[in-house]
């Protein structure tokens, strides 16, 4: 990462400048990990449960594979 830092008149680091591309990167990891973090207290599905529906909704539409 290229980053470049502002600094105050006392040399303290107050910001940082990104390329655009890298600031896309963060954000879009920035979301999935609210996306994980809002459906960590949900349930799952059995993996069973999800097979046999697949398996009902193929055989619906007549693409039955066994």
């Amino acid at each position: 990462m290229s980053t470049q830092f502002i600094t105050n008149e006392k040399g303290e680091k107050i910001a940082a400048v990104i390329p655009i591309e890298e600031y896309a990167e963060l954000m879009e990891d920035l979301e999935d990990l609210a996306a994980v973090a809002r459906q960590r207290n949900e349930k799952g599905i059995p993996l069973k449960e999800v097979l046999k529906q697949l398996k009902i909704k193929q055989s619906a539409n007549g693409f039955v594979r066994n």
